[in-house]
């Protein structure tokens, strides 16, 4: 296959229509591509409801979104071929995207050889698995650039966080919710995500609570409302008057504004804890040490996060709900690393 290393690429599609984490970690794609082909222009093909992340990344040009493009009559073929894309890389596969494009005639279409209906639909076919891999998340989208500058591969976990330029558009505005107090440690905890990964569980957070200084910690539950409706009993007591409910009351632009002017998160491998990476917050991130799902993989970005892991070689509860591993990370641990994080 030849090397496309050359200044022909003009418009380029990046297509990751899945969690609000996978796409944070597909950001540094956008500075890379920018950083590589200097006159490009970048489009992130996304979903709705990630779409106020997209937002953050000042290298994106163009967000399209994903539910809008394929409810149109023709799937979005006349709107992709209006945007002259040159060049689409299929970060997460999905046949009905990689169908699109060759519909709307884009010229370079890359897609992981690992899917099957990546042959018919796409002409430049990188052979790598993820499944498997020991490279982080962020690294392994960098093979789909591989066809068009082979030494992109250079670029390992730690140097390509100089290529994710994140900034938030908006402040946060309480609008008669609690707010933050500058006097304070603000500190965001997120108990749930929604199956997405090993959670470390209700009576670890609740203890942790128990743990941080009143005088020190003003805390903020988060999550959805559904979340919030299973855990806002356990979690809020009337003796913690420093804990505050927020579950089910922020926008996704709200909570990346809340998160910007907070201090830090706690979280297992959640959208939210990647946001607060991208951030350069205080993240502290649970994770089993099960691949795929371990730290190795998906450790959020940022010089001040903190990740909690056992250090062992484990797989005895990869099928099971209640993950050991996660529960062997004590709320002890956690609220002296945040002690020590706290200066106040």
């Amino acid at each position: 296959m030849r090397n496309l290393e050359n200044n022909e690429q003009r418009t380029f599609l990046i297509s990751r229509t899945d969690g609000i984490g996978d796409v944070v970690l597909t950001l540094p794609l956008a500075g890379i591509i920018k950083s590589y082909f200097p006159d490009s222009q970048v489009i992130f093909l996304c979903r709705k409801y990630t779409k106020a992340i997209v937002e953050c990344c000042a290298d994106v040009d163009m967000i399209l979104d994903w539910d809008e493009l394929y409810r149109q009559s023709d799937h979005g073929v006349n709107m992709l071929q209006t945007k002259e894309i040159d060049v689409v890389l299929h970060i997460f596969p999905r046949k009905e995207t990689a169908r699109i494009c060759k519909k709307a005639g884009i010229k370079k279409r890359i897609g992981t050889s690992h899917r099957l209906f990546n042959w018919l639909f796409c002409n430049y076919l990188p052979n790598f698995s993820r499944k498997n891999s020991n490279l982080h998340e962020s690294v392994l989208n960098l093979f789909l650039l591989k066809p068009l500058a082979s030494s992109i591969l250079n670029i390992d976990f730690e140097n390509i966080q100089k290529y994710l330029h994140f900034r938030v558009l908006n402040k946060y505005d309480n609008y008669g919710r609690t707010s933050v107090d500058k006097n304070l440690f603000n500190l965001i905890l997120h108990p749930k995500s929604k199956g997405s990964a090993r959670e470390w569980g209700l009576e670890n957070f609740k203890k942790l609570i128990g743990l941080l200084d009143k005088n020190r910690f003003r805390i903020f539950i988060c999550g959805t409302e559904e979340e919030g409706k299973g855990f806002r009993k356990y979690l809020i007591e009337d003796t913690h008057d420093n804990v505050f409910d927020l579950s089910g009351k922020l926008s996704l632009e709200e909570y990346i504004a809340l998160i910007n002017e907070s201090d830090g998160l706690v979280a297992a491998s959640t959208g939210p804890l990647h946001i607060a990476g991208a951030l350069n917050k205080h993240t502290i991130g649970l994770f089993p040490p099960i691949r795929p799902m371990n730290p190795e993989r998906w450790r959020p970005f940022g010089t001040n996060t903190r990740i909690f892991c056992k250090q062992t070689v484990c797989n005895k509860c990869r099928k099971t709900a209640i993950c050991e591993c996660m529960e062997s990370i004590s709320a002890e641990q956690i609220a002296e690393y945040l002690s020590g994080c706290c200066r106040l």
